[in-house]
């Protein structure tokens, strides 16, 4: 018998189709639309905050002071860098600008880009939680892990943002102030510009997915409390510890496993041929802090009593 057969009206006229039953693909479309609506939702709302506003200003704004204290510098003839400190490319800024691209992502992963993450990673379930909207959210046909995936979406899509934000920023400041062209890798060979742009590209790409541990630890942490200040501050305060836990020379046994050990390992994709051991560490790293942390912000989130 079909779904659609007619069936007896109140006064047994023409009958009306009976309409097909949960499950169905014609049901499975409109969720799978919503899911997509919800995403885009969340996404738009993350990057309106006036908090995210000021993240991504401040992040935008470490290459313009990195290029603008190189070329200052270098004014009178001297070279970047020239007392050997800071980041690796900065003194090769002054003969290609698109090394500020490389320099300023090399400044701001340590600290700035993770700090930026786990403040949007921390407030994710906790700030829902304290402004007393998480229990809305999941009375609409959510669920909890589809709501928690779309959280974490998220902010992986904030990782990809923040870093695009410094790598083009960097650009158009290496453009103004330094001649761009042909570059030097690391390894002593010349590649054309346009192959350096695509490189630089690739650089962001990994260092948006270095991030994907840190996301994954602060979403864990926001499924822990209400509050969301305490989340982003917990999730801050452990990624400090984390990357002092890195410099210590006693523990060199452990750093390995420590998910910042290896987010410089980008640099790699400058030499040529490219050095993939380090970078395939660093991702496949991240992808079980990804996973571990991920399934720990879902156990807690699945058994938690939401009440706000």
């Amino acid at each position: 018998m079909s779904r659609a057969e007619a069936v007896p009206g109140p006064a047994g006229g023409a009958g009306t189709p009976v309409p097909a039953p949960p499950g169905e693909a014609a049901v499975r479309r409109p969720r799978l639309l919503w899911t997509f609506g919800l995403l885009r939702s969340e996404i738009v709302t993350t990057v309106r905050r006036w908090r995210t506003l000021a993240l991504l200003g401040v992040l935008a704004a470490v290459p313009v002071l990195v290029g603008i204290a190189v070329r200052i510098e270098t004014r009178g003839g001297s070279s970047a860098g020239g007392g050997g400190g800071g980041p690796a490319f900065i003194s090769q800024i002054t003969n290609n600008g698109l090394f500020l691209v490389f320099t300023a992502l090399a400044a701001t992963l340590p600290f700035f880009l993770p700090m930026a993450v786990g403040v949007v990673a921390g407030d994710a379930i906790a700030g829902e939680a304290g402004a007393g909207t998480l229990r809305y959210l999941l009375v609409a046909p959510a669920g909890r892990t589809r709501l928690l995936l779309t959280k974490y979406t998220t902010v992986m899509v904030f990782c990809l943002l923040a870093t695009l934000v410094v790598a083009v920023s960097a650009l158009i400041v290496g453009a103004l102030l330094f001649p761009l062209g042909d570059l030097t890798t690391i390894s002593g060979t010349r590649i054309g510009f346009a192959e350096g742009l695509g490189r630089a590209l690739l650089i962001a790409l990994v260092v948006a997915a270095s991030l994907t541990g840190v996301a994954a630890l602060g979403l864990f942490v926001s499924t822990l409390t209400g509050s969301g200040i305490a989340a982003m501050a917990t999730t801050v305060g452990l990624l400090i510890t984390v990357q002092i836990l890195d410099q210590i020379p006693q523990l060199h046994a452990l750093q390995p496993y420590l998910f910042p050990h290896y987010w410089l390992s980008f640099a790699d994709l400058m030499r040529d041929p490219v050095y993939w051991d380090d970078l395939t560490t660093n991702l496949g790293l991240q992808a079980l802090y990804a996973a571990v942390f991920g399934s720990a912000a879902w156990a807690r989130f699945a058994a938690k009593d939401i009440s706000a």
